[in-house]
């Protein structure tokens, strides 16, 4: 079959607006399975809760809806009882009436009977009777009984009328004649009257709903306490987490009483050890590094000062002498001779220039001699000389003449980090260095060191460089902490050793 010419165009076309035309409701079908604000705020505020809180909205969330299914299934009961209450009211009240026309006509004149009739029925229930005359007009009762044409049983306080709505069964009523010696002196009317027994459910209603809010109240109450015991060791879990995630693993949970939570806080007490043992780990290779390194370089700067100084003083003497011996050459000779030792001359001087620099940067030759406060004053104030603009200041406590050669030298290399990251990068026009020996809660002691500028702060994203990571690294070998904080001003860089017991025994400098 061969196809007409334009076919496949028109096709084409056709589903092209049939694509147009359902893109639309597929837009409103997406944008309706979309949920809504309250779909997803209820969902937020719910796990928002704790744990308790929770748990005892569904015990009240159960607690209403057996409420309401006990309130609905106590209204059909009541509606149920009432009708069938009424129904035999209305039968006891009809054969009663029908006996007392049947006594009344034989003892009494016939406008006697009529007005004895409401009160032979006073002691009926759920019922109403009025009497008529032949003529329609209500007769009243003989006696002032305080109504003229209705007797009631019992009195009670009424109920609510939403309620009696809810339980009150179809009116009824039955029209009795009264014949008297073969003649209709007048009709008795009943009426079936469930006011007070709905009265009644409601009595009963109150009371046991009373009972119920005193029992829930009561079980709620114990469930909270409940709750409060058992999500205990969740909540020390909670904080035994928030402590090792502040690097706190010496931290152990007590362990409860719950097989299951005990079961978790057993795994939790053995997680925290095993950091523990790890960071333990971890601070002793550190310190093995870091002491090595210290080793390595002590060892280097030691043969720079003893071999490669002597060496270039050496070098530096014979080139002094090759200068003088040029005073014995011809002058040509020996001015070009002179050129040569003033060239060396020049060179050695600035060996030794970056010999005594590496000196200072592998390890400063005084530490361990000098006291350490006028150590780091040296070096703030060969800082201060290098770069006028700025203004230090050094503000060191009481401190003792040294401590160990580790923190010595860490609080020395810290400081230098500090001061250098602060020239460099925070272009600051004033830097504080504070120095003094603290106490950790008032029991340990810890040396602390502080260097806080006024300069344009730290980047939030800024990846830490090689020398703040060597930084925290050398003070997390010796146990301490390193904490770099952007201010309102500035950047703060606190560092906090822990002092060990040997150097509790040396003298203050």
């Amino acid at each position: 079959m061969t196809a007409q010419p334009g076919t496949e165009t028109a096709d084409t076309l056709e589903r092209g607006e049939l694509a147009l035309a359902r893109a639309p409701d597929r837009g409103v079908a997406a944008a309706s399975a979309r949920p809504t604000l309250p779909a997803r705020l209820v969902p937020t505020i719910w796990h928002s809760q704790s744990v308790r809180a929770q748990l005892l909205v569904t015990v009240l969330v159960i607690d209403v809806v057996a409420a309401l299914i006990a309130g609905g299934v106590t209204i059909l009961k009541a509606r149920t009882s009432t009708r069938v209450e009424i129904a035999a009211s209305m039968r006891l009240a009809e054969a009663f009436v029908h006996d007392a026309i049947d006594v009344a006509a034989h003892e009494a004149p016939a406008a006697q009977v009529l007005a004895d009739l409401p009160l032979q029925q006073r002691f009926l229930r759920h019922v109403r009777i009025a009497v008529s005359d032949a003529a329609g007009r209500p007769v009243p009762p003989r006696t002032n009984s305080g109504s003229s044409d209705l007797i009631r049983g019992d009195e009670r306080s009424p109920a609510p009328a939403w309620f009696a709505a809810l339980i009150a069964p179809p009116a009824e009523r039955r029209e009795i004649p009264v014949i008297v010696k073969g003649q209709r002196i007048g009709t008795v009317s009943v009426l079936g009257e469930p006011s007070d027994e709905i009265a009644e459910v409601w009595e009963n209603t109150l009371a046991l709903s009373a009972v119920a809010a005193a029992v829930n109240l009561t079980v709620i109450a114990i469930l909270y306490l409940l709750f409060g015991r058992v999500l205990g060791p969740l909540t020390a879990l909670s904080g035994g987490l928030f402590d090792l995630e502040h690097r706190k693993y010496d931290v152990r949970l007590p362990r409860p009483g719950a097989r299951e939570l005990a079961a978790i806080s057993d795994r939790f007490n053995a997680l925290a050890r095993a950091l523990d043992a790890a960071r333990t780990e971890n601070m002793r290779l550190a310190a093995r590094l870091i002491t090595a390194q210290d080793d390595e370089r002590r060892r280097t700067a030691l043969e720079l000062h003893d071999e490669v100084g002597p060496c270039l003083f050496g070098l530096k003497a014979y080139a002094t002498s090759i200068s003088t011996l040029a005073d014995t050459l011809p002058e040509t000779a020996a001015r070009d001779l002179r050129e040569r030792a003033g060239d060396m001359l020049v060179i050695l001087e600035r060996l030794q220039l970056l010999n005594r620099s590496l000196l200072k940067r592998l390890r400063p030759m005084a530490l361990g001699h000098v006291p350490l406060c006028d150590l780091l004053a040296d070096v703030v104030a060969d800082r201060a000389r290098q770069h006028p603009k700025i203004a230090f200041s050094f503000s060191p406590g009481p401190l003792r003449h040294s401590y160990d050669d580790a923190i010595d030298l860490t609080i020395y290399r810290c400081m230098q980090e500090g001061l250098t990251n602060a020239i460099r990068h925070a272009n600051a026009a004033r830097i504080e260095v504070d120095l003094a020996e603290a106490t950790d809660g008032g029991h340990a002691q810890q040396l602390s060191l502080s260097v806080r500028d006024d300069g344009t702060g730290l980047a939030p994203d800024a990846p830490p460089g090689f020398g703040l990571t060597g930084m925290q690294e050398r003070v997390a070998a010796l146990g301490g902490t390193c904490v770099i904080a952007v201010e309102t001003r500035g950047t703060r860089v606190h560092v906090t050793i822990p002092l060990a017991a040997r150097t509790q025994d040396s003298e203050p400098a």
